[in-house]
């Protein structure tokens, strides 16, 4: 005589579940299709193999070094805006009449975009602009200054319209540390500096780390500033610009393909360097309560 094997029940379904599909279907139709058709149009190249349009940009003198180029724009300007939000996020910290109207000030350039910057910054830092006609009345400087159609121009605008974004993902951050620790710091003798160096900072750096890359991948994508601001024929010829001169000038719809993807690896190498790099600091909780 054999005894039947109870069956396993089974979990009810999570109707939540649900909530999450118009999410899911907005991150393939948009996101995750768009790469899949891409890369595959990467490797469908006009005339030869199947790695012709890589083969093609690694051996042709103008574009290749686009990759140099957007490095030197973006890494600086990272540099740049993740550093001067850091101290300012770090007074920002705490409470304050003051808080709410300085960090509406600090983040409006968030909200005009890249191209009325760039049109703001033509104005005023322009040959005949403001700027210039400033330091010239003052007898500041003299000479010519040109602080467009360059490298300068476009790591200006890149600050100006990355610096909001670095200083909220920051100033997230950095609210979140739990201010017990430092005072329990200063019970022991620590000044508001080692508070800062010894309690803070090692705390902060997964946060700098993430509003790095975040803010790395933004200005890496430059296009507009170099073309309004810079030099696209010349100093600030970005990959982005061969992206976009494969597409709609010489209509290779796979070589610009390729010239994407090339532009997402060089991101996710950079990303995953200094992610990899985030893990050899300290990863564990920073908030205990309101403190």
């Amino acid at each position: 005589m054999t005894t039947a094997t109870p069956a396993v029940a089974r979990a009810p379904f999570d109707r939540a579940l649900l909530l999450v599909m118009p999410a899911a279907a907005f991150m393939l139709l948009l996101f995750i299709y768009p790469f899949i058709y891409g890369l595959l149009l990467s490797f469908n190249p006009k005339n030869g193999g199947a790695l012709a349009n890589y083969t093609h940009f690694f051996t042709t003198d103008n574009l290749w070094p686009t990759i140099w180029t957007t490095l030197k724009l973006a890494l600086p300007a990272t540099l740049i805006n993740v550093g001067l939000a850091l101290p300012i996020a770090y007074k920002m910290r705490n409470k304050s009449r003051y808080q709410r109207w300085v960090t509406t000030i600090l983040v409006v350039p968030i909200t005009l975009g890249t191209v009325l910057i760039a049109e703001g910054m033509l104005t005023y830092f322009g040959p005949k602009g403001w700027f210039a006609q400033i330091l010239q009345t003052l007898h500041i400087y003299e000479g010519a200054i040109r602080l467009t159609h360059n490298y300068a121009g476009v790591v200006i605008s890149l600050v100006i319209s990355g610096f909001p974004f670095a200083f909220l993902l920051i100033l997230s951050y950095i609210t979140g540390i739990d201010p017990v620790l430092p005072r329990a710091a200063a019970t022991l003798g620590a000044n508001p500096f080692n508070q800062f160096r010894y309690v803070i900072f090692p705390l902060i750096l997964p946060g700098l780390a993430m509003a790095f890359c975040l803010s790395f991948v933004q200005a890496f994508s430059v296009f507009p500033s170099a073309v309004l601001l810079g030099s696209p024929a010349g100093a600030t010829r970005v990959i982005s610009i061969a992206a976009y001169e494969a597409a709609f000038e010489n209509y290779d719809y796979s070589m610009a393909s390729a010239v994407a993807m090339i532009m997402g690896a060089v991101q996710l190498g950079v990303v995953v360097i200094v992610l990899g790099a985030r893990n050899l600091f300290y990863r564990g909780p920073v908030t205990g309560g309101k403190g």
